[in-house]
């Protein structure tokens, strides 16, 4: 039997909602966990608090046994007739783009006071983005994402480095902790991405039978974490021998990718000029073990991997993250002055917070530390800076105050962002 993971940072976001007078909406790629999350452990938590388990109404719409009920006005009544007093009742909906006109039910039913709604919903006839949007400002998203190497460690079963070298390789999808050898993993998460990512977008939008997307998705999953934009892609396209293949076709189908929480973008941020790049920016997977299996697992570039697990980490973490610009007007070897442009990996910002983390596979000597902390030490404000290397360290900073922590301490440790 597979060992239940805790992941209380989302059952902590579900409690501080409860009554607040909207929808909960459980966001995320499907097969996260956004199910198990609701209706095992929230519906526990509400239990141990007191809640009447007759006070908890659960609906798993893609279940047949509750096929009557993706009726909107035999969901209503069914509700409706759940509530025996004034005392609050949750409602909790698994699955609800299964009720055709759902906003009206559920804004319908907002209007109760003793009632508190919560629902997720995902597939190729609404996908969970979708969702959230039907309410107009009166739903509250809780995102929930693949495991964290920290969620990911406690249960798998290894030691710290075998679980370090699992998780870039197989990623944080719940259910590959339960498959038990490397060949049941790999063909998991590839039937898990054609199957039922790619068909849900393909269905959803009409895409069946166009091979444009897979070999979007193939070209984002080789170049992930690179600068990039939908003219460049067109480009590579182009001269791969595929005709007609515009920047606007790409532009949608990439769209489609991050609407179905499968992909994240990170705009480019000039750190001096306080303003954004729009020309190219960087597509991170939502999960690694994804991300490989789009490509076989042939392409495992470890420091690749590790900047994508750091940019989720940052994400999960409730930070808003870019990459990061340091634009500098230097002399070349002409003699001539030339603007020059540095990188800074992640510009984190999260409400008046903003931290910047470099992320270096290794830091074998003076020169390499040196040459990371450039664009850090040219950015000329005193926000909090981190490099994160590879191998295990201890935290040490350098003699302009950067911080230098393991990649393994950065992912279980939060309280590193402090060092």
């Amino acid at each position: 039997m597979t060992r239940e993971i805790e992941r209380p940072s989302y059952l902590e976001q579900l409690e501080r909602r409860r009554m607040n007078g909207m929808v909960k909406v459980v966001t995320g790629l499907r097969r996260c966990g956004k199910s198990y999350l609701l209706f095992n452990m929230f519906f526990r938590r509400l239990v141990s608090s007191g809640v009447p388990a007759d006070h908890i109404i659960t609906v798993p719409l893609d279940d047949d046994e509750y096929e009557e009920l993706r009726d909107r006005k035999a969901l209503r009544q069914y509700i409706r007739n759940r509530v025996k007093d004034e005392n609050p009742y949750y409602v909790l909906l698994d699955e609800i783009q299964f009720v055709e006109g759902f906003s009206g039910l559920l804004n319908g039913l907002l209007r109760t006071p003793n009632l508190d709604l919560y629902v997720t919903g995902s597939n190729s006839r609404l996908l969970s983005s979708d969702v959230l949007t039907e309410f107009r400002g009166r739903g509250d998203e809780v995102r929930v994402r693949p495991l964290t190497f920290g969620e990911f460690l406690p249960a798998c079963g290894l030691g710290p480095e075998a679980a370090w070298r699992a998780y870039l390789a197989y990623g944080g999808m719940p259910l590959v902790l339960s498959r038990e050898t490397p060949r049941d993993k790999e063909q998991y998460l590839k039937d898990l991405f054609r199957l039922t990512y790619l068909r849900d977008v393909q269905e959803r939008y009409g895409l069946r039978g166009d091979g444009t997307l897979d070999s979007v998705v193939n070209v984002l999953a080789s170049s992930a974490g690179s600068l990039t934009n939908p003219h460049k892609l067109a480009g590579t396209f182009t001269s791969n021998g595929y005709k007609g293949v515009t920047d606007k076709t790409i532009a949608r189908y990439i769209g489609h990718l991050e609407d179905a929480f499968l992909i994240e973008r990170a705009e480019q941020f000039d750190v001096k000029g306080k303003k954004y790049i729009t020309t190219q920016s960087k597509y991170y997977f939502a999960d690694v073990g994804l991300r490989n299996a789009r490509l076989n697992f042939r392409q495992q570039e470890p420091s690749h991997l590790m900047e994508n697990v750091i940019y989720n980490e940052l994400c999960f973490r409730g930070y808003s993250v870019d990459v990061g610009v340091v634009p500098r007007l230097e002399a070349g070897k002409d003699g001539k002055a030339a603007w020059k442009r540095y990188e800074i990996d992640f510009v984190c910002n999260r409400g008046s917070r903003r931290l910047y983390v470099q992320s270096a596979w290794e830091l074998p000597d003076r020169e390499k530390t040196k040459q990371e902390s450039r664009s850090l030490i040219l950015s000329g404000d005193s926000f909090q800076k981190i490099i994160v290397v590879g191998s295990p360290v201890l935290p040490w900073q350098t003699e302009e105050g950067i911080a230098v922590v393991g990649v393994q301490d950065f992912l279980t440790k939060p309280e590193l962002l402090d060092f």
